[in-house]
């Protein structure tokens, strides 16, 4: 199941005097993405190379930033990948001490970056959640918000009119569950609506 992190980690290796300064953060797209790679050009104007790779909602990208073509961003966003992470940029800032390290040692290098960063982050698993909206009487309100809760859905909004719309935010995977069992305390009398999210 996919997972995604709860906050920003660092790692810091030097291989053959260049230093590899390595980032993997939650993140939404790729234009968020080119912000934060931007963002660090400013903290590093002496970098050598700035090499990213982001996999987020179906956008991904692997950015070598000049070096050799395939051994940078392309490692980085395979090590995403093994680990099925969604919504993460991974950077490395390479400041270079002089020595080639060959293709070889650029893919281990990038590679070993965010596999060190990644040995500290947090990981959260990723859930798709859906929005219900339902329609009960009055008298069915109570109810169907213990259910809610028992649920652990969040409520996003009730409005009283000649019922009560209830608009409900829970993960998919439990949705046909809450249903049936809001079905059964209303006894039929749930009227659902497509929503949308």
């Amino acid at each position: 199941m996919p997972q995604t992190l709860s906050a920003p980690a660092h790692s810091e290796i030097v291989i053959k005097k260049s230093r590899f300064i390595g980032c993997v953060q939650p993140m939404a797209d790729r234009a968020a993405a080119q912000a934060a790679v931007d963002a660090l050009w400013k903290q590093h104007p002496g970098a050598a190379h700035i090499c990213w790779a982001l996999l987020a909602g179906g956008q991904s990208a692997a950015v070598d930033d000049g070096e050799p073509g395939g051994t940078a961003g392309r490692p980085m966003l395979d090590v995403l990948r093994h680990q099925d992470l969604e919504g993460v940029l991974a950077t490395v800032v390479r400041y270079f001490g002089g020595v080639k390290l060959g293709a070889g040692g650029l893919v281990r290098a990038y590679t070993d970056s965010i596999a060190q960063a990644l040995l500290t982050a947090d990981k959260v698993l990723l859930q798709r959640m859906c929005v219900l909206e339902c329609e009960v009487p009055y008298a069915l309100e109570g109810a169907l918000r213990r259910e809610i809760e028992a649920a652990h859905a969040e409520l996003l909004q009730v409005a009283h009119g000649s019922q009560v719309v209830l608009r409900i935010r829970l993960p998919q995977s439990g949705a046909d569950a809450f249903t049936q069992r809001a079905n059964d305390v209303a006894q039929g009398r749930i009227g659902w609506h497509t929503a949308t999210a």
